[in-house]
């Protein structure tokens, strides 16, 4: 996201795309919504909501004026579903009756039924209830052109029923004696019988089928043409494209994809390009996953697509060289992503290229020891040390345009692993040489097994030769970082980490209830042993960060202090330990509740601390004989969970912070150290996020990109720009370019 200082003071993108407002607000249910269609009716919107509350309300939605942003007046009515059925999925078709479209509402449910609904009269009336699936119906979806109605169920059969209407000499003929199926017949006003029959059913998916969804409608010429196929997606992560045969009419399953291996729970839904040359699915681990079909061969084949994590995102944290950033999050997984550039476009997006860790617990936090090394703790007592395996080194070579000797020297690579596998009942990355995958031998047929071992095999490393993103079933398995070390000391989950400048100096931090759990470890970087612990505190410190002359430690807590820690003698050539150098109390404490986040100035002089209090302080002179506030006290009139300051100055020398909050905004500020603190005008508000912008729950982590300008972007006019990055509980990971000479 670009963003620019803007006429109101703001930060606005500067070309964002699509941009969406609420314009109203339909509340009513008193359970979870669970599927949501509208249709427009003339002047008015007409909306069905179903929710686990056993109903389904009818809303209409009117504008007097018609335009965007006009005020909408919305009603709405509930509709019986009798005997407390629980509708899971809805849909919408127009059914002509004597030259009137009439809607008609389709409705799955718990009760493994489809229920039909009409318009009369202003009022919904039940028409048919269509038999025949075994288990919850998941979804359902009218065809635009034709009156044909998919349903599919967790029975893992997909049902097709066709909607007509049935003529008079129909309605008068005798029954004959020849084989055809149900028809269920009914009238609508007295405008001639209608009839509702089952016209195939499709089986081929082996688990629950929770989404259908039939081609769109295309444009041909003066034509809108509805091509008959409809797309199927399951738990067995595949997805299928159905269609009838043009000699017989009957349906087959023309195409099949999906994924093999992997730890994924199959597929939620799906959909189809209008042309039916591209279809997408979204999986139970939040992630989607793209198949086009190439035009020219007729093969279907995965494609590039965005990937995130689909839990609170804790912590993150940019390379030395700020051409990547790592995150970790509440889905259990650290993920890594990168600027690319399409072929034969000019646009850079940022995606997702290697998932080095693939956890059992919650991961909390992460800090970088080296170009292509981090250190990881999650809701376990053990923090993880991860090197970059060769392929990845390749790979990210390939896709950034760089070499793999400018990245690593070459004596590096000749002693890096191939790659990493993940035992099946194990939570540690194993590295793969290459002499482990030439050993591989094929998967025998053979069903003994002489040891549990053999039965359970860790999903195996295949190298990979990307010149673009992986997809997702490449980033489950193929994309994992070998587990190097493993650092124990801690008697609770892990909180944070940080790293000093060097990368040669790990702390560490618990969560803690009492102060002797409270300690901050200190570990070594070349032995990997721990070198000291810091107690102070007597609740959970909550972030550290090391000053970037690597000579103090900065650490705050739940106790609502901080704590400044000073290295003995930075210049020596041994690891020198670290003594208390100042801190504060509860009585000389200048915050009065949690202490949330903190950081450095790029000299090293000042810190500062952000708190649920709202506030935010300045403190400086870290290396004189006092370490006092020397800022007036910031309000930012809400929860201040993250605080960072940019490594460069701005055009008036005054220093940049970005301060993310509980509501998920982020606020620019400039702050100057100043003698009379008395007026607060040390602090100018220089810029905050939009509605567009900001996250939607709280602000996780905020930081800076460690170089001036923007990643994968060249030339001498990128020394204008600073890049944030900033990570939030709503599962987001945003990244914003700011031209620090606008602000």
């Amino acid at each position: 996201m670009d963003i620019h200082k803007s006429k109101k003071n703001e930060l606005s993108l500067s070309h964002l795309l699509l941009q969406f407002t609420a314009c109203a607000v339909c509340s009513g249910h008193s359970g979870p919504v669970c599927a949501v269609d509208a249709m427009s009716l003339s002047s008015q919107l007409l909306v069905a909501s179903a929710s686990s509350d056993s109903t389904v309300k009818l809303w209409t939605c009117s504008s007097d004026t018609g335009k965007i942003g006009s005020e909408i007046s919305v009603h709405h009515k509930s509709l019986d579903l009798k005997y407390s059925v629980n509708a899971s999925s809805l849909s919408f078709f127009f059914m002509i009756i004597t030259s009137l479209a009439v809607p008609v509402l389709a409705c799955g449910g718990d009760d493994s039924r489809v229920h039909l609904y009409v318009q009369l009269n202003g009022q919904f009336q039940r028409l048919l209830t269509l038999t025949g699936h075994e288990d919850w119906v998941r979804c359902v979806e009218w065809a635009t052109k034709e009156l044909w109605l998919a349903s599919c169920s967790q029975d893992c059969l997909i049902r097709v029923w066709r909607l007509f209407a049935k003529t008079a000499t129909e309605s008068n003929q005798q029954t004959e004696a020849v084989i055809k199926m149900k028809e269920n017949v009914f009238q609508v006003s007295g405008d001639g019988e209608f009839a509702v029959t089952l016209e195939t059913v499709l089986a081929g998916h082996e688990n629950r089928v929770y989404g259908v969804h039939w081609q769109p409608p295309c444009v041909k010429g003066d034509l809108v043409e509805q091509p008959l196929k409809l797309l199927s997606a399951s738990m067995d992560k595949t997805m299928i494209l159905w269609g009838p045969e043009e000699d017989s009419g009957m349906w087959v399953e023309l195409v099949r994809v999906g994924e093999v291996g992997g730890n994924t729970l199959g597929f939620y839904g799906c959909q189809m390009s209008p042309d039916g040359f591209m279809i997408l699915a979204h999986a139970f681990h939040g992630a989607l996953h793209l198949w086009h079909c190439d035009r020219n061969q007729g093969e279907w084949r995965p494609s590039v697509v965005i990937s995130g994590h689909f839990g609170a995102v804790q912590d993150l944290s940019w390379d030395p060289e700020g051409e990547f950033i790592i995150t970790v999050g509440s889905d259990q997984t650290t993920r890594l992503f990168t600027p690319w550039t399409r072929k034969g476009c000019s646009e850079i997006t940022w995606h997702e290229i290697s998932r080095p860790q693939i956890h059992g617990y919650d991961m909390q936090c992460l800090t970088m020891v080296g170009r292509f090394q981090f250190v990881s703790g999650a809701d376990e007592k053990v923090l993880r040390v991860f090197k970059a395996p060769r392929n990845f080194v390749e790979n990210f070579a390939n896709i950034s345009c760089t070499s793999v000797e400018k990245l690593l020297g070459c004596n590096e690579i000749a002693d890096l692993p191939e790659g990493a596998s993940t035992p099946a009942l194990g939570l540690s990355n194993k590295a793969v040489f290459q002499g482990d995958l030439a050993s591989q031998s094929p998967q025998q047929d053979s069903e003994d097994f002489n040891s549990l071992s053999e039965q359970y095999k860790e999903s195996y490393f295949q190298p990979l030769k990307l010149i673009e993103p992986p997809t997702e079933d490449d980033l489950l398995q193929n994309t994992l970082w070998p587990e190097v070390q493993k650092l124990y000391g801690h008697g609770f989950e892990m909180f944070c980490l940080a790293s000093n400048s060097a990368r040669t100096v790990v702390a560490s931090a618990c969560k803690a209830s009492k102060p002797e759990h409270a300690a901050i470890l200190l570990w070594s970087t070349t032995s990997w042993k721990q070198l000291q612990s810091l107690p102070c505190h007597s609740l959970t410190v909550t972030q550290m960060a090391f000053s970037p002359n690597g000579h103090l430690l900065l650490a705050v807590s739940r106790d609502r202090t901080w704590s400044l820690w000073r290295q003995g003698n930075p210049d020596s050539d041994t690891e020198a330990s670290f003594s208390l150098y100042a801190n504060t109390s509860k009585d000389t404490a200048v915050h009065t509740r949690i202490i949330w986040s903190c950081d450095w100035s790029s000299d090293s002089k000042y810190f500062v601390t952000s708190s649920r209090d709202k506030k935010v302080v300045s403190v400086g002179e870290c290396e004189g004989e006092s370490v006092t506030p020397c800022s007036s006290v910031l309000d930012v009139g809400d929860s201040a969970t993250a605080v960072s300051i940019c490594p460069y100055l701005c055009s008036d020398q005054s220093f940049l912070l970005a301060v993310g909050l509980e509501n998920g905004k982020i606020v620019l500020y400039k702050w100057r150290p100043l003698e009379d603190l008395s007026s607060g005008s040390d602090w100018s508000k220089c810029g905050e996020t939009d509605t567009c912008q900001s996250h939607t729950l709280t602000v996780k982590r905020l930081h800076w990109r460690p170089r001036p300008g923007r990643a994968g972007h060249g030339g001498n006019e990128e020394r204008a720009w600073v890049q944030l990055a900033s990570a939030g509980a709503d599962h987001v990971v945003k990244i914003f370019n700011i031209k620090i000479s606008a602000l």
